[in-house]
């Protein structure tokens, strides 16, 4: 029974993992619609063009492999400026760090347009907006806190100190260099500032506000920007906005990248090694939870890990395997639930909220392996106990007839076979008998009862 619930268990997890990550990629993968200036129901001309891309999560190192890649696109395809829809709570540092330096070295004009409204440029998204050639922002939206996100841990104020001076020292670096107001973007590292677009642009932090992409293209036509090859205008009249999706392999991995998603498939991949253990030859567990291992390994090194809680959570499967081969009366495995609940709680150890995982996914992981260990636990308590049914303990404790006089010797009739049987009291023909023994083929019995 051990070995059949853990093969629905791993199958049936594994399977509802892959297809919710296939399913997701796949449907954004949907064409969207492509807004153009003029719109055209002829192939489109050979004009000027516009690439735009959307980004609408934290900065992590696929998002920065994302709008890399999409800049080099962009200058191999000769366009007019590259249009980066930005909402974004923040993210890490070298992502952000990593995109910063291709915006500075691109040879097209990048634009980045804080959107749609209600959207925000925070923490990272900051100095990605600072560093565009145009920033420009939607109305009722907002840009600012861009304080820094700790990688390992909680800074002790030295540290953190050095953290914020280097950073406010980049952000005021990018807002020179770029002619924008250097003060702010310092305030913005050091006091978490926040500001909405018509104050940004009062305050010479973007360039202009627009409604929506048509609009910004418009205003952009005729501006004279510093790309890495120096002077540039740009030419956006009659320009063609062409989108530029992520392709399934970043989606895919930006949902693997996600830190709720990463967590399941990791305590999967426990999962998996564990029940193989406990069930060898079982297989497909193995190769499931090896797969899940790797996947969430990938996920992990982008974010931001509490090691601490790692090897808490390592140390939760290695109390349960334990169990499977220690009897312990539940204590390993009481061990294990402890060990994994504070491990989820400190694996990711940042204050963005987007990069922590949910209580929502924590408690429902936490209560499914302490159920998995009760119930395996208590199918391996009841076969332990449950009486012995075959070989001679299975005769011990069943009812006979005694066919003969029983005394030093008889025989009795015991599930439809005739046994030669002794007892150590006298018992007479056709009483029912208990066999207490069984030595060889010669049975030791008592009256019943």
């Amino acid at each position: 029974m051990r070995k059949t619930l853990a093969w629905i268990t791993i199958a049936l997890s594994f399977l509802l993992i892959l297809s919710g990550l296939t399913g997701l990629a796949l449907s954004a993968d949907k064409p969207k619609a492509v807004k153009t200036l003029p719109s055209a129901t002829a192939p489109a001309p050979a004009g000027p063009s516009v690439m735009l891309i959307t980004i609408d999560a934290p900065i992590t190192p696929v998002v920065a492999e994302y709008i890399i890649k999409s800049i080099d696109t962009a200058a191999k395809d000769n366009a007019e400026a590259i249009i980066i829809q930005l909402n974004t709570p923040g993210g890490l540092v070298d992502s952000t760090n990593e995109i910063i330096l291709k915006m500075m070295a691109s040879a097209v004009p990048t634009v980045v347009y804080v959107a749609p409204s209600g959207g925000r440029a925070a923490s990272a998204g900051v100095f990605i907006t600072l560093a565009a050639n145009i920033a420009a922002m939607a109305p009722t939206t907002h840009i600012g806190a861009a304080s820094p996100v700790q990688m390992q841990g909680q800074m002790d104020k030295t540290m953190a100190k050095k953290v914020t001076n280097d950073l406010a020292a980049m952000i005021r670096g990018i807002a020179e260099k770029r002619g924008r107001n250097a003060k702010w973007a310092e305030e913005a590292v050091r006091k978490s500032v926040s500001i909405t677009e018509t104050e940004a642009l009062k305050l010479g932090v973007i360039d202009l506000i627009a409604p929506d992409i048509d609009t910004l293209v418009k205003r952009i036509d005729g501006r004279t920007v510093d790309v890495v090859l120096g002077k540039r205008t740009i030419k956006t009249a009659g320009a063609t906005v062409k989108e530029h999706p992520m392709g399934f392999r970043y989606k895919l991995l930006g949902i693997i990248s996600n830190p709720n998603i990463a967590y399941i498939l990791m305590i999967l991949g426990f999962y998996g090694l564990y029940f193989e253990l406990s069930n060898p030859g079982a297989i497909f567990p193995g190769v499931a939870g090896a797969i899940c291992l790797i996947l969430a390994f990938y996920a992990l090194q982008t974010l931001p890990i509490n090691y601490a809680g790692l090897m808490l959570i390592i140390l939760a499967i290695i109390l349960f395997i334990a169990e499977a081969f220690i009897t312990s009366h539940g204590v390993l495995g009481i061990g294990g639930v402890v060990a994994m609940l504070f491990g989820s709680l400190m694996l990711i150890d940042t204050p963005e909220p987007s990069l922590r995982i949910s209580w929502a996914v924590i408690l429902p992981v936490v209560a499914t392996s302490a159920l998995l260990f009760i119930v395996t636990v208590t199918v391996a308590i009841r076969a332990h106990r449950s009486k012995v049914d075959t070989g001679k303990e299975g005769l011990i404790g069943m009812q006979a007839e005694a066919r003969t006089d029983i005394g030093a010797d008889g025989q009795v009739h015991l599930r439809g076979e005739y046994w030669n049987a002794r007892s150590d009291e006298p018992i007479a023909k056709g009483e029912k008998v208990t066999v207490v023994a069984v030595d060889g083929l010669r049975l030791t019995v008592k009256k019943t009862g």
